[in-house]
């Protein structure tokens, strides 16, 4: 084993142990009761998704909750879609990314709907990336309306962690966001 790999087991390995320590029977038994309800919901719900949409991923969010993340693109249009596997999935996303082709080097964000503060979108918005260079399109761009203005300090904070140029104009409360495959 080289040094590296034992550094991450040893690790890796001791972090899992100090978090078992710290936990108690009941707490351990009720985490993988949940999470072996999360995989039979995840199973159910996969079914349902596929038959009408294209599944491309499975993660986990920052509150360690599986999600299933799809995609449904006519080449004019395109969504990536969320739906969390604490419930059951009734034909509605729990969170999306709406968006267009502007161009063949442009897809342009039309909406973001859904929870906020629950890492749906940094998932959504990654996959959204992904598809983005699979396609080899350049540009995502975007906009920020004065109905978002209130939230403008949110919605920059998503966009820098993202690595989007962001260009407020706060006189007329509105802004624009680009993000470059380059850069």
């Amino acid at each position: 084993m080289t040094i590296r790999k034992e550094f991450f087991y040893v690790y890796y390995k001791s972090a899992f142990v100090d978090e078992l320590e710290n936990k108690n029977e009941d707490e351990l038994k009720e985490e993988i009761e949940d999470l072996e309800f999360q995989m039979l919901r995840m199973q159910d719900n996969l079914k349902e998704i596929a038959k009408k949409w294209q599944v491309i991923g499975i993660e986990k969010t920052k509150e360690d909750n599986w999600v299933i993340v799809y995609t449904s693109d006519d080449g004019d249009t395109c969504k990536v879609m969320l739906n969390d596997c604490e419930s059951a999935f009734r034909g509605m996303w729990d969170f999306s990314i709406q968006a267009s082709y502007e161009d063949q080097n442009t897809i342009h964000i039309g909406d973001i709907k859904g929870p906020e503060n629950r890492g749906y979108g940094s998932i959504c918005m990654n996959y959204l990336k992904e598809l983005a260079k699979d396609q080899n399109i350049q540009y995502i761009t975007g906009d920020i309306a004065k109905r978002d203005w209130d939230h403008k300090d949110r919605l920059v904070h998503f966009y820098k962690k993202h690595n989007f140029k962001i260009n407020l104009d706060k006189e007329n409360q509105s802004g624009e966001i680009e993000w470059n495959l380059v850069y």
